[in-house]
């Protein structure tokens, strides 16, 4: 079992800046990717950006150039970097990992992001 602790969320107000960090209680070295989804009150869960152990992302359209996830093998730990906030940027923001010979991936448990007008 895999256990993924999200932190950072908060009010934040629009054009503001805010870091989510995800810890992961197994290894995020090798093989392995990690990623952020949200989702919104009324609408699924969608993609915010991926992150594989070699470093390679991936982000949604509407988060380009203001979001960047980024990982630190050391520390199995993912972060994402949130600038730039808008309105439609407030979600339950989940973090999300898996790893290559699992049949599953996991999830933590969701942090709150508020941005305000």
């Amino acid at each position: 079992q895999v256990r993924l602790e999200e932190s950072g969320g908060g009010l934040v107000q629009a054009g503001g800046s805010l870091r989510l960090s995800c810890a992961a209680s197994r290894s995020i070295a090798s093989d392995n990717t990690m990623g952020w989804y949200r989702q919104a009150p009324g609408k699924q869960r969608e993609l915010v950006a991926t992150i594989t152990s070699r470093f390679s992302t991936n982000y949604a359209d509407s988060v380009k150039g203001r979001f960047t996830i980024s990982r630190n093998n050391a520390r199995n730990t993912v972060y994402l970097q949130m600038n730039a906030l808008k309105l439609e940027d407030t979600a339950v923001y989940y973090c999300n990992g898996w790893w290559r010979g699992t049949v599953r991936d996991y999830w933590g448990q969701g942090t709150q992001v508020t941005v305000s007008s």
